[in-house]
């Protein structure tokens, strides 16, 4: 069963999926998968992206693949804001831990004035943020 933890109606985080919890994840509603963990980086016991991507794919959610691992670059930032502005919602993202999909979220939100709000709802969700709040 995943740990799906809702940061926003529209936004939830989750540690690691495997392709048994993405019909769980369609029964919840979400439309969008985002893997942000590169495949291998748990060694070989860690769930592929491609059988998660084939399973939601056949269940008619939209995958994305944007794997990094430590802090998002300005790139990944980028690149996951255009993402969250253009995929279907709900939106499912998931890591390791959550930490990652979390931080990046809360970065794309950069410099509109929300910071603390931020900070809140990746509270609500079980995540610390408080130490980059000075930079959203």
């Amino acid at each position: 069963m995943a740990d799906i933890r809702r940061v926003t109606d529209a936004f939830a985080v989750a540690p690691q999926i495997s392709e048994n919890d993405v019909e769980e994840i369609a029964a919840a509603g979400f439309k969008t998968i985002i893997a942000n963990r590169p495949d291998g980086e748990g060694g070989i016991e860690q769930p592929r992206m491609g059988p998660i991507r084939a399973k939601a794919e056949a269940l008619g959610l939209t995958f994305v693949a944007l794997p990094f691992s430590g802090a998002p670059t300005p790139e990944i930032v980028e690149r996951m804001g255009g993402i969250l502005n253009e995929a279907p919602q709900p939106v499912l993202a998931y890591c390791r831990t959550g930490t990652r999909c979390i931080t990046a979220w809360a970065l794309t939100h950069s410099g509109q004035g929300t910071g603390q709000e931020i900070v809140d709802a990746a509270a609500g969700a079980g995540y610390d943020l408080s130490s980059i709040e000075s930079l959203l």
